[in-house]
């Protein structure tokens, strides 16, 4: 199982899996990451928290503790 958290700068992966409960799960899916959706690294802060990544036209940052919540291939 590979997550969104250890995806490599300039990658494109596709969304397997959503991990989480409730809430969280919700508003991952909210911002767009749901199953199937390609989703490309564009940045990762010197400290790797956030992660900037483009998915469905958008740029969206996202914190390290949702990115490994996303399974991807």
């Amino acid at each position: 199982m590979k997550t969104l958290k250890q995806v490599g700068i300039g990658e494109t992966v596709r969304v397997v899996r959503l991990h989480g409960e409730g809430a969280v799960k919700r508003r991952i899916m909210d911002m767009g990451l749901t199953k199937g959706t390609e989703v490309h690294i564009r940045k990762v802060a010197p400290l790797g928290d956030p992660i900037e990544v483009t998915v469905r036209g958008y740029e969206l940052s996202l914190r390290k503790a949702d990115a490994e919540m996303i399974e991807v291939e």
